[in-house]
């Protein structure tokens, strides 16, 4: 806040009785800066203050629409007509791909999005603007291919063209898409863009078929390959089993990959081989003689020991020979109750009976015999076949050490041939593919010629170039702006020096002078000024301050036609006002008596201050002149003799106005400032620059000045923004019906 305070003026040196005032001016220089700080803090978009920018420059924006148009209009009638033709596509993600012979037709499963990019590319492609141009044999058109062009690159010129006036649009949210073709010929743009759908239709059909033309040549070649290693394998495997005496037996399935696991050579337990095939059978008919022998030899010995044993019993004769016996002595039990044994009969009947007990006790010896025969011969054949078994088990055995590399050689066989089955079988899929399967895009709708061209669009062009010139215009009026940094309006002395603006002077015209326009308090100026003094009044709690500095940064920005006013208005109200001129070098106001008395005589003498001052003809209004001017004016100002005369002006006056030099460039602001209790800046609207002003404002800080505000004189609402019902003169006469006032001042030099 410190800081703030003293670049709004209210610091430096204090003098006797004005410290109620410096309070009240303290007091509003930190409400302005606390103003400062939260438009510092909170940053906004003035909507006032970009009207205000489009306002002043209307002409200016709208001369560059009006431009713009112009432009367009030119450049439409001065533009070539091209006329354009639509060929719609239908391009199809999943085409039929057939697949190994067990799974028949499937959809190929890809990327949709990156399919249809890809096919966007190859529209795109130069390939295909090539295939196009000999197709219609464009190179050789003279109206499409400029004669110039030389014959090696004809073709390439007519590519390059076809590519630039081609357009790929796809159809959101599905799978066509729009091919268009500009041309300056409407006959010829739908022939080219029919020649671009046909050609990439024809160009995939071609692609796929290359694609399984090199499958196949790919697949002929390892068939040749393999075939071949395949003879070699199976040539080598004859000759080593005529070498080594092997005899492989097929199964009836040979040449198959299960007989190849079944029995794989010698060396295999399936025994292909004829020896092995021998000792499979000799293996089998020694285990039936084994079989046999252990049954007959269990036969026999229960015959042996068992003569009643199912095996006898189970004989015609013994059976035969039962019944007979069964019946005889079924007789004789039945007749023994009858007769006495020794009875004749009953003695025959019992001589039977032994009779064939006799037979059968032979009988069970016969069985018992031929048992034993049997059993004897299954033994027989057992030794006789494990003899066999044992001598071909040992060929057996010396086979499968010859047959290791036997083996090797048929497995070899055996996978050659399985590479060969799969190549042979892939060889042909391949070749049904090749005629087979749908196309990747079909022609939807065929190009038309068009009658109405596409391009130059009139409207549209219009529109660009009102565009355009505002976007310019625009742009010319906000950069003159951010360049031009002069202090132009009230913001401008708000945002850029931070100071209050305590009123706005119109700008006079040509004809108008300031002493008349002063005269009449209904004028623009002079209502100006009066709010100037109302500020000025308003600026303390004990009113206005008792000795005020009007300066300016250089010359010319009518500081003293301000002092002129301020001292006229105070006056007015029934002040007593003594308006000093301390320009020294070049002296605003002039009197009769300006060569031999005022500020320089005073400056240089101990004279007293009331025989130097000069009364007007306003009541309350008097005059202290600059005097002769003198060689060193900073000099003089540099005293306290200056400090003197502001005190003794303040004591005889209520109201001490100083007409002070411009501050930069001259010392004798900056010490009069210091001196007074407010310091009034003047500045010319449009006309100082933010750097000049805040030079200025700095040389008056630093001297201890205490600026009350700044005046911004020639002010124009219309040429900074503000012609839109801002401006003075509300519900006054004009200045002609003004009374005119004779003034004090002989001569007004700025």
């Amino acid at each position: 806040m410190n800081e703030l305070t003293n670049d709004l003026g209210f610091a430096g040196p204090r003098r006797p009785g004005d410290t109620g005032r410096r309070v009240a001016i303290l007091t509003a220089g930190q409400q302005i800066a606390a103003m400062a700080e939260e438009r510092s803090a909170n940053p906004q978009i003035d909507v006032a203050d970009l009207l205000r920018i489009l306002f002043k420059w209307k002409w200016l924006i709208l001369g560059a629409m009006a431009a713009g148009a112009a432009l367009a209009l030119v450049v439409t009638m001065l533009s070539t007509r091209v006329y354009r033709s639509t060929v719609t596509l239908d391009i199809n993600t999943a085409p039929v791909e057939i697949m190994a012979a067990e799974k028949g037709f499937q959809p190929r499963i890809r990327n949709e999005d990156q399919f249809l990019q890809t096919e966007y590319g190859l529209l795109r492609s130069r390939s295909l603007a090539t295939r196009v141009a000999k197709t219609l044999n464009l190179a050789d058109d003279p109206r499409f291919v400029s004669p110039t062009v030389p014959p090696d690159r004809r073709e390439l010129a007519a590519t390059f063209r076809l590519m630039r006036g081609l357009q790929v649009e796809p159809v959101r949210g599905s799978h066509l898409v729009h091919l268009y073709y500009q041309d300056v010929d409407p006959n010829r743009a739908p022939r080219i863009a029919n020649a671009f759908a046909e050609g990439f239709i024809a160009s995939t059909a071609e692609q796929r078929y290359n694609a399984t033309a090199y499958a196949r040549s790919f697949l002929q070649t390892r068939l040749t390959a393999t075939r071949e290693k395949l003879e070699a394998s199976e040539r080598q495997l004859v000759n080593y089993a005529q070498q080594q005496g092997i005899v492989q037996l097929d199964r009836g399935d040979a040449g198959t990959a299960s007989s190849a696991r079944a029995g794989d050579g010698p060396t295999s337990n399936g025994g292909d081989t004829l020896s092995a095939q021998s000792l499979t059978a000799l293996n089998a008919a020694l285990s039936s003689a084994i079989s046999d022998r252990i049954a007959a030899e269990q036969r026999y010995r229960q015959a042996v020991a068992n003569p009643t044993a199912n095996e006898v019993l189970q004989s015609a004769a013994v059976q035969s020979l039962r019944t007979d016996r069964d019946k005889l002595e079924a007789d004789y039990r039945e007749r023994l109750s009858t007769f006495q044994p020794d009875y004749p009969e009953m003695v025959s009947l019992k001589n039977r009976i032994a009779q064939i007990d006799q037979s059968i006790a032979h009988e069970t010896r016969d069985m018992a015999a031929s048992l034993h025969s049997a059993y004897l011969a299954a033994l027989g054949r057992e030794a006789e076949l494990r003899k066999q078994v044992d001598q071909y088990r040992g060929q057996v055995l010396d086979l499968r050490n010859r047959g290791i590399e036997y083996t090797i050689l048929q497995r070899e066989v055996d996978t050659n041939r399985v590479l060969y089955d799969a190549l042979l079988q892939r060889f042909k899929e391949i070749g049904i593919v090749g005629g087979l399967g749908e196309s990747d895009a079909a022609i939807v709708d065929s190009a038309l010629p068009s009658y109405s061209p596409f391009e130059p669009r009139p409207f549209r062009n219009l529109l660009i170039g009102v565009a355009g010139g505002l976007a310019l215009g625009l742009a010319i009026a906000f950069i003159i702006e951010f360049i031009d940094d002069t202090i132009k309006t009230p913001e401008d002395v708000d945002e850029k020096l931070h100071l209050p603006v305590l009123g706005m002077v119109p700008r006079m015209g040509k004809a108008q002078s300031m002493t008349a326009e002063l005269a009449s308090p209904r004028s623009q100026v002079a209502e100006a000024y009066y709010s100037v003094t109302s500020a000025l009044q308003l600026n303390s709690n004990d009113g206005n301050p008792r000795s005020i500095l009007v300066t300016s940064s250089r010359p010319g920005e009518g500081k003293s036609s301000t002092s002129l006013a301020l001292a006229q208005n105070f006056a007015r109200v029934g002040r007593t006002v003594l308006l000093i001129d301390a320009d020294l070098r070049k002296p605003s106001f002039s009197s009769a008596t300006a060569g031999e008395k005022g500020l320089s005589r005073l400056l240089t003498s101990a004279d007293a201050l009331q025989p130097h001052v000069v009364q007007s003809n306003i009541t309350g209004l008097s005059l202290l002149p600059s005097g002769p001017i003198p060689p060193n004016p900073a000099e003089l100002l540099v005293t306290n003799r200056i400090s003197v005369i502001v005190d003794e002006a303040t004591r005889h006056f209520e109201v001490v106005i100083v007409d002070a030099p411009p501050v930069l460039g001259l010392a004798d602001a900056p010490i009069l400032s210091s001196i007074c209790e407010a310091t009034l800046v003047v500045i010319e609207a449009g006309s100082i620059r933010r750097t000049v002003a805040r030079a200025a404002m700095s040389r008056l800080l630093a001297a201890g000045a205490r600026i009350a505000g700044v005046v911004l004189t020639k002010y124009n609402p219309k040429t900074t923004g503000y012609g839109y019902g801002y401006g003075y003169g509300y519900g006054y006469g004009t200045r002609e019906n003004a009374e005119a006032k004779p003034s004090l001042m002989l001569d007004i030099a700025s």
